[in-house]
């Protein structure tokens, strides 16, 4: 696999050619270097500092990007600078039951979509199919006719002229509508711009666990209409999901929890991979560290000092992008200044694993990681003192969880989450989020069909320091992964030999450190039962995950990614989520 110098760092040719087709802007006629685009983003995060500070501070933010340690979300990399720069990744568009409720949301998601960003939607609050409206005399078409609607202009509308659009749908597991909700993306030609996830509550896991009944209610009355056993929707929900991926569950009573500014709403629904839940018009920036490029050898693992630095760096960068940010509707700059959200993750995790010769599923690797997303979070949030010292809090401090905690005014409501990075993972060439490596050798299409194969970089990485033999020229899938089980030894630990039970603790360790959520899908190989998916959900229900996404390799017609090998025919990766 060549490599280009960039003067960045070595980037490889994947790299280059995401970065030529979806963030190197047009600079008089031709087009920026990834140098260039580094400088821009820099420049513009600093031009909200006062004039005397923002070289000193655009070089700082300058050299940090330029390490590849940081990378914020793609809607900065690629919008920065731009007079109509919109550079948040997610939002969240509430939905009354209302006509023009609908349509203003479905106007909003539009012109978030042409900016770059992704949509997360709680479709809760719309009447039942069937149900009588009073204003016309008519019958109600129901949540999932408006959701078809949403996914028909998403796919009409691409973003910025690079990508589609992105969604989530959330519907509350006690709405009328949930059993054919649940069972939507058995059709995969359905809601093809969404993830679709059930907002669970207490009350419902604990009925599907005792085999009590779920009410159904009306969601304007909160009129009981039916009762059905909570197994049933329970066994249900496992069916699709193993059968389709979809959907998800997202834990509504403990994001609730944990909600740092309840006086101003309640979560109802997350940005569309899951890891931010949003109050109603709010945005988030995101931004992630590749936790491999601070490895060091020997027993201390990581370099926390330089860790710690550029952390201070990165929430001042971030908190920036929020003021430097044109937004695509007044709602949403009302609605995020706020609460000033910003999301540090990690990606990268799995490689820092393998260099510190660390199995996924060992108990050291959780400690590990639990101790990253710690460390993450404590040094973010006094960074975010810090500023709020400086800059003042974000104006719903008084009364917010930090405040009754005992906390300092902050500047930022929450500071940490894990994203799934799927791009900027392959800019930095890391693996992405908290996932275990997932093949040595991928074969991604992207870019309208242009076939790329990559050798995983950690993994060639490490092999050339070692001194290792060619493992990409062996032509055989399973020649490859016996290679490097003799090469690593335990440490080599891909996706598909993760149990789900490994997955969930991990997602867990994690979410143990993070104000938001955990982006991580619960991989299973096509062989496993239903059995698996259930044991799965009940996992992260009781060890405190805020949600649980899974995946059955080969349960759709096509997927995102499929391991292979050098001159073997591949899978796809489609890079198209707006956080990544």
């Amino acid at each position: 696999m060549k490599s280009v110098s960039s003067g960045i760092e070595q980037l490889s040719d994947l790299a280059m050619e995401v970065l030529r087709a979806r963030y190197l802007l047009k600079v008089n006629g031709a087009q920026e270097t990834p140098v260039q685009m580094m400088e821009r983003v820099a420049t513009a995060a600093a031009s909200v500092e006062e004039a005397c500070t923002r070289t000193e501070t655009a070089d700082r933010y300058f050299q940090l990007l330029k390490s590849l340690k940081f990378l914020p979300n793609s809607p900065t990399l690629m919008n920065a600078g731009k007079a109509d720069g919109q550079l948040s990744a997610c939002f969240v568009i509430p939905i009354e039951d209302t006509l023009p409720s609908i349509f203003d949301a479905l106007k909003e998601a539009a012109l978030i979509h042409q900016s770059g960003g992704g949509t997360g939607f709680s479709f809760s609050r719309l009447r039942p199919k069937g149900s009588e409206v009073r204003t016309t005399g008519g019958v109600a078409s129901g949540p999932l006719s408006f959701m078809k609607v949403f996914d028909t202009a998403t796919e009409t509308i691409k973003q910025g002229g690079a990508r589609r659009g992105a969604n989530m749908a959330v519907l509350r597991v006690d709405h009328p509508d949930i059993l054919d909700f649940i069972d939507l993306k058995r059709d995969f030609r359905e809601l093809t711009n969404f993830n679709i996830s059930v907002g669970v509550t207490d009350s419902f896991m604990e009925a599907a666990l005792s085999g009590g009944l779920l009410e159904l209610r009306e969601p304007s009355s909160g009129q009981v209409v039916h009762r059905i056993r909570a197994r049933e929707v329970f066994d249900r929900l496992v069916g699709s999901a193993w059968l389709s991926g979809d959907p998800g569950l997202v834990f509504l009573d403990r994001m609730n929890r944990f909600n740092p500014t309840p006086s101003e709403g309640s979560f109802e629904s997350t940005n569309p991979c899951g890891e931010q839940p949003l109050l109603g018009y709010e945005s988030c920036n995101l931004g992630s560290f590749d936790l491999s490029r601070y490895w060091l050898v020997g027993p201390r693992v990581l370099d926390w000092d330089a860790f710690g630095r550029d952390i201070r760096v990165a929430v001042r960068f971030l908190d920036n992008v929020i003021d430097a940010n044109v937004f695509p509707t007044s709602s949403t700059r009302l609605a995020t200044l706020k609460t000033r959200k910003i999301g540090l993750g990690v990606m990268g995790f799995a490689d820092l694993l393998l260099m510190s010769g660390l199995p996924y599923e060992s108990l050291e690797a959780r400690s590990l990681g639990e101790a990253c997303m710690a460390f993450l979070g404590r040094e973010a949030r006094r960074a975010s003192a810090e500023l709020a010292r400086e800059k003042g809090p974000f104006p719903s401090f008084v009364g917010s969880l930090w405040d009754s905690l005992g906390f300092p005014p902050l500047r930022n409501a929450t500071v940490s989450t894990v994203a799934p990075t799927g791009t900027i993972s392959l800019i930095a060439g890391c693996s992405s989020g908290i996932e275990p490596i997932f093949a040595p050798v991928m074969a991604r299409n992207i870019l309208e069909g242009r076939r790329i194969v990559e050798v995983h970089p950690c993994i060639k990485r490490l092999l050339e320091i070692r001194g290792g033999s060619d493992a990409w020229a062996l032509q055989s899938e399973n020649e490859q992964h016996r290679f490097l089980r003799d090469f690593f030894g335990p440490a080599w630990s891909p996706a598909g030999g993760v149990s789900a039970s490994g997955h969930v603790q991990m997602q867990a360790a994690f979410q143990r450190h993070s104000d938001s959520a955990v982006s991580k899908t619960v991989n299973l190989p096509s062989s496993a039962s239903a059995r698996s998916v259930e044991e799965a959900y009940f996992l992260a229900y009781e060890s405190g995950c805020k949600g649980i996404t899974v995946f059955r390799d080969q349960s759709r017609p096509s997927q995102v990614m499929e391991s292979t090998s050098l001159g073997a025919s591949g899978g796809t990766c489609d890079t198209s989520c707006p956080e990544c």
